[in-house]
């Protein structure tokens, strides 16, 4: 029947009684989620995710001869855990005389009696049943302090109780479940949420007073720790006022967005205060004057007037996650205590707020003086373009200055029941329309790149295409020397022996067998030629492409080409004696390189004279030409 308690089989007889003076109770109560009765009941906030309940006078002394039960219920299909803060009651027998006792009405089990001498092993308890009930029984006893449970549903396994301190961690960065209640229970936070807070603050309540959660709701809260400051300043925000607190190690900074001072275009009023003072001089309360940052006075209503507003334009709408109050000035001590909040989208139609529950209007606490600053969030927070502060109670007189917090409205849009088809047919259109333009791309390149090869290569259309090692052999060979060029030995021989003076002129065989390659003289009418289609190297501007006309067939010579003759090099002068009646033609010749002879002297054995060329003396050569190509 029983688990993780110590409880002997003789006081089982008492878990019964607990257990059927709990269902004797008002059954109103016990059958709503989350209810309490009893007249032993402490501090109590129940709500369906998170809450946190208490013996009576918690941290005080628990009164005798008292009893309170409580029921907690979860969402179906979630579990419940619960985080025990503080157990201290009497120590007895079997914790007999006073006793906490967890039960489970579903199955029976049950954890505990708890007390001073008999507490639970680990400060969380994870039940198998979204249904717990809570009994507390007190009888005569001198001291204890009583009980403090958190609970939580199994969803937030980083539940932590209302007394956890920053202290206790010595990590960085913090991420925790803060439950519901936490604010009233007994705890110190020094700081301010501009600031941050000494590690010693109790961590919930400190993010409450930060307007990280809200109280009635609790939530995961994210913090870092980092380097303390000298002094931490008191503020009073949402309820709760800090401690003015010295120097600490380290200091709490909760992670929180949206949360930047919003822009307001127009104040308006219901009315405003026309001031003349004792020396006759004017001063207008008017509605501009309650903007926060402005000096001086704020803005006042008109002494007498009933149900007095004020009206924040925003412009456009806005993510309104808080608000910031201050009194008159320092000359005066006018400030309004507690206010209403209502919101408009058009400026006709207002809206009150009610807070996370929605049961009612929220009445918000406002300042304490006329120089301080309050905060307060709104949690859940207004989406509205129009804002309007209604006082609800004031110190003298209605007087006001304020600030808006929040940050711009993020635009979302519905989702189009076809809107996830019609973006995959889009998506797959667009795909299609990419490819294709792609391959339509790498077509025309691929076009473009054998125009160009044609283009540098002259191949001309009418004629066969070379073999792939032989396109753009033309183009690769190298321009040819202006050199001169020697004498043959004998007329009409070609054949003689190279030297290394001498260049070749450049040319391309092609052999019978093998497949004409392109011309640059003018081919005949009969070929069958048509006009090429690509340019060539012999273009000229024109209609039609030209060509080089062959050479005539009568001789011709061709004038050789002479360069500059290098310092220290000397050529030797040849002679040709032509035929009866012609006069002889000099022809130069380079140097001999070193280990060169002459042809005439490679064959007679003997130096020629001087003025020869090592020719025959009797030798009628003729001018030598080359045929064209």
């Amino acid at each position: 029947m029983r688990a993780g308690g110590g409880a002997a089989p003789g006081a089982l007889a008492l878990v019964l009684v607990l257990v059927c003076r709990c269902l004797l109770l008002s059954p109103l109560g016990l059958h709503s989620a989350g209810a309490q009765d009893g007249n032993g009941c402490g501090h109590t906030l129940l709500t369906p995710h998170s809450g946190t309940l208490s013996s009576k006078n918690y941290p005080g002394t628990y009164p005798n001869h008292t009893m309170c039960c409580w029921r907690l219920q979860a969402p179906p299909g979630t579990s419940l855990l619960l985080a025990f803060g503080d157990v201290d009651l009497e120590p007895s027998e079997h914790c007999a005389h006073s006793s906490l006792l967890l039960t489970d009405p579903q199955t029976g089990t049950v954890y505990g009696p708890y007390c001073r001498n008999s507490i639970p092993s680990a400060p969380l308890l994870m039940t198998n049943s979204s249904t717990v009930t809570v009994l507390f029984n007190s009888t005569s006893h001198r001291s204890g302090r009583g009980f403090l449970v958190s609970y939580a549903t199994s969803q937030h396994p980083d539940l932590i109780s209302c007394l956890v301190r920053g202290t206790h961690y010595t990590q960085e960065h913090i991420s925790v479940y803060c439950p519901a209640g936490c604010k009233d229970i007994h705890g110190d936070i020094w700081g301010n949420p501009n600031q941050g807070y000494r590690d010693t603050s109790v961590l919930c309540k400190a993010a409450v007073h930060a307007g990280v959660i809200a109280d009635e709701l609790g939530g995961q809260v994210t913090l870092s720790r980092e380097k303390g400051i000298t002094l931490y300043e008191s503020a009073f925000a949402n309820g709760l006022r800090s401690k003015r607190g010295s120097l600490s190690e380290k200091r709490l900074v909760f992670h929180k967005a949206c949360d930047d001072v919003l822009d307001v275009v127009t104040f308006n009023a219901s009315s405003w205060w026309h001031e003349v003072d004792v020396l006759g001089q004017d001063r207008a309360w008017v509605a501009k004057q309650a903007a926060l940052s402005t000096t001086g006075h704020s803005w006042a209503a008109e002494p007498g007037a009933e149900a007095a507003w004020l009206e924040l334009d925003l412009g456009t709408r806005r993510n309104v996650t808080g608000i910031i109050t201050k009194g008159s000035s320092e000359q005066h001590d006018y400030y309004v205590t507690s206010y209403r909040v209502s919101s408009s989208r058009d400026g006709k139609n207002w809206r009150p707020y009610r807070g996370s529950r929605g049961q009612e209007d929220k009445v918000f606490e406002g300042n304490a003086d006329s120089q301080g600053e309050v905060s307060n969030v709104f949690i859940p927070p207004i989406i509205a373009r129009y804002i309007r502060i209604t006082p609800h109670s004031w110190h003298q007189r209605v007087a006001l200055k304020v600030a808006l917090v929040g940050c711009q409205l993020a635009r979302v849009r519905v989702p189009h029941p076809y809107g996830s088809t019609l973006l995959v047919m889009l998506l797959i259109g667009g795909f299609v329309f990419l490819c294709s333009c792609l391959l339509l791309l790498a077509f025309l390149c691929h076009r473009k790149r054998k125009s160009a090869v044609e283009l540098n290569c002259g191949i001309t259309k009418g004629y066969p295409m070379l073999e792939s090692s032989q396109v753009c052999s033309l183009q690769s060979l190298p321009a040819p020397s202006l050199v001169s060029f020697t004498m043959a030995p004998t007329p009409g021989d070609l054949s003689w022996t190279h030297s290394p003076g001498y260049t070749e002129p450049d040319l391309v065989q092609v052999s019978p067998s093998s497949q004409t390659g392109p011309s640059t003289f003018k081919p005949l009418l009969e070929e069958g030629y048509t006009l090429p289609l690509v340019l060539n190297h012999y273009d000229i501007p024109g209609k039609h492409h030209e060509y080089a006309e062959p050479l005539p067939p009568e001789p011709e010579y061709a004038m050789p080409f002479s360069e500059l003759e290098p310092t220290g090099m000397r050529h030797s002068t040849c002679i040709i004696a032509g035929p009866a009646g012609c006069s002889p033609v000099p022809y130069q010749t380079p140097a001999l390189q070193p280990g060169e002879l002459l042809a005439g002297v490679e064959r007679t054995g003997s130096p020629s004279s001087e003025g020869s060329c090592g020719l025959p003396r009797h030798c009628p050569l003729a001018h030598v030409y080359h045929e064209a190509l």
